[in-house]
């Protein structure tokens, strides 16, 4: 990982042609969204397939991918994979409180990824592909503790190893900086591209599952 001294400098502006509304949703992409609506930024690799599986969830608002948790200022695709700009890809999730609820969006995060690799999923490796959840409220801060702990419990159990997900305010990490228009539902446009994320075979404990919370394939963790 790099220092805030050696990362590019980037720009003061953000980048230019992001769209305003939600391909799929139809939704703003930057807000204003309905009153109530509370924001929390997942990475679990990258950003393509980690985005699709959040637009898919109840209670839903909005996602947009970007890069976020490190120092240069509006940077590009090319500066993040770099490596240089300290950022990882992340996801923005808008969702509204009243349908869902940080752990069933966490539960999401924990079961299609392997949080256990350190700056890598699967054949994607570098600190622009680790895993990390940005909270932003108080409750998603404890529940980001509670089913890491739950998970790490259903590791232990397979000796599957620890968890190094980066878990930290949305404020210490910093500015969520929006990707690139083609990055935006990339896998909408783009149904054929490329994608490394699904179930991994295993299920976080968290409160009364709904069945499509759950895995439906018979894939293992880091077999990838």
């Amino acid at each position: 990982m790099i220092s805030r001294d050696e990362a590019l400098p980037g720009r003061a502006e953000p980048l230019p042609g992001i769209p305003v509304t939600h391909e799929v949703l139809g939704t703003p992409l930057h807000g204003p969204w309905p009153e109530g609506t509370q924001v929390l930024y997942v990475a679990m690799g990258c950003f393509w397939g980690a985005e699709r599986i959040f637009w898919q969830r109840p209670g839903v608002v909005t996602t947009a991918v970007g890069y976020m948790g490190g120092f240069t200022q509006n940077p590009t695709y090319e500066e993040t994979c770099s490596g240089r700009t300290g950022h990882t890809e992340a996801v923005l999730v808008a969702y509204d409180p009243k349908q869902t609820s940080p752990e069933l969006l966490l539960k999401s995060f924990w079961e299609n990824h392997d949080p256990t690799t350190l700056n890598r999923q699967g054949n994607d490796r570098g600190t622009q592909y680790r895993s990390a959840i940005y909270w932003s409220t108080a409750e998603q801060e404890k529940a980001a503790n509670t089913t890491r702990e739950a998970f790490q419990s259903v590791l232990n159990e397979r000796n599957l190893g620890e968890i190094m997900t980066e878990v930290r305010s949305a404020e210490d990490a910093g500015e969520f900086f929006y990707a690139e228009d083609y990055h935006q539902q990339y896998l909408y446009k783009n149904p054929g591209g490329y994608c490394n994320h699904g179930p991994n075979g295993l299920t976080c404990p968290v409160g009364i599952a709904r069945q499509d919370e759950l895995p439906s394939q018979n894939s293992v963790l880091g077999s990838d």
